[in-house]
């Protein structure tokens, strides 16, 4: 990792809501770099894409998977990526289909002006990516970048209140989320979606900043929510929900050093110092 940096300046930082097409890698990877041009003329210097935003999601076949992944960072996606952010001189985290050791991962890169930063396999596979993907094997990285210390999460590890609270007592200030949120069952879809109430309340208690960046869209008769947003570590929304049926930019201004104030919720209270790390298993 790079040395410790300030991260007391403000960031603009934009989720990315599109739609990628199963297997059309070119096509995905022109859309991808057509917004983030869009949000870097608009301002952003963290820029969030979707999990898989490479590859699509619905996958018929290992095989399909197969001709999609590609290595992190030497691999076409990446590497295109890479480029684009050196050029903009601008941070940018994307879900990838990752080929390595001889299987594949649900996988998510980060890069920067300097070039490639780290990679994130996610954790906690869902229903059919059991079938294709391997767990992650990487644990909870936390980068220290000039923008502020970055952790990165998938779609179905915010439903597991230790990825935030890992990654907080790792010294992450900004969480992103490449995701592709799906219908939770039972729920009202006129309803605030689960993944909002999950993703702000991990924000609160854990004082972190998290952004989100999901698909919209249907592949293969899977249908996908949308509801991108973008979170101050209070746990209010700065940005978002965005559209459920729309592609869409959110922005929003955060200052990573800002998190241990948002963490005092009066003289007395810390929302992270109060932790009874006694008594917790």
């Amino acid at each position: 990792m790079p040395p410790e940096t300030d991260h007391s300046a403000p960031v603009t930082i934009a989720c990315i809501q599109f739609e990628p097409k199963i297997g059309e890698l070119a096509a995905n990877l022109e859309a991808i770099e057509t917004r983030v041009r869009q949000a870097h003329a608009n301002g952003a210097r963290l820029i969030v894409l979707p999990e898989l935003a490479d590859s699509g999601y619905v996958f018929d076949s290992a095989e399909e998977l197969a001709d999609l992944a590609q290595p992190i960072p030497e691999g076409i996606s990446a590497q295109r990526l890479i480029a684009l952010a050196a050029e903009l001189g601008i941070h940018i985290v994307s879900g990838l289909a990752e080929a390595a050791d001889g299987g594949f991962y649900n996988s998510a890169m980060l890069c920067g002006p300097e070039g490639y930063i780290g990679t994130y396999r996610k954790m906690h596979l869902w229903y059919r990516e059991n079938l294709f993907f391997r767990k992650g094997d990487l644990g909870l990285p936390v980068f220290d970048t000039p923008l502020g210390k970055i952790g990165i999460a998938i779609c179905y590890d915010g439903w597991f209140p230790e990825t935030f609270r890992q990654l907080a007592i790792n010294g992450a200030e900004v969480i992103c989320v490449p995701t592709n949120w799906v219908p939770m069952p039972d729920q009202d879809p006129q309803t605030e979606a689960m993944s909002n109430i999950l993703h702000k309340a991990a924000a609160h208690s854990n004082g972190l900043f998290i952004a989100c960046a999901d698909r919209v869209g249907t592949e293969r008769g899977q249908p996908f929510i949308g509801q991108s947003l973008i979170i101050d570590a209070t746990g209010w929304p700065l940005a978002g929900p965005a559209s459920r049926e729309d592609e869409d930019i959110l922005y929003a201004q955060i200052t990573p050093a800002d998190v241990p104030a948002k963490r005092k919720l009066n003289e007395f209270n810390d929302i992270f110092g109060d932790r009874r790390t006694d008594v917790y298993s």
